[in-house]
């Protein structure tokens, strides 16, 4: 199997290697990340009402996220 050299941004390469396990080279870590079932393989499955629930809900946990992430800066600050 043959290799490719990928560009992806300093924040996203932070990300892949915060998912990375011991011993696990950056390829095995992407494989895992992505391997399986996609979100597409989804479309059609829910109404659009539970769609816009799923979508409230992860927006919230989103603004939860950022807030308690603006919290720990702060007591460093």
């Amino acid at each position: 199997m043959g290799t490719k050299q990928i560009r992806v941004s300093e924040r996203l390469y932070a990300r892949i290697q915060s998912e990375n396990r011991e011993g696990e080279t950056l390829s095995e870590t992407l494989e895992r990340l992505v391997g399986g079932r996609s979100l597409r393989d989804l479309r059609g499955v829910f109404d659009e009402e539970r769609v816009s629930e799923m979508r409230n809900a992860v927006e919230a946990a989103e603004r939860e996220d950022r807030d308690e992430v603006h919290e720990v800066a702060e007591r460093f600050e």
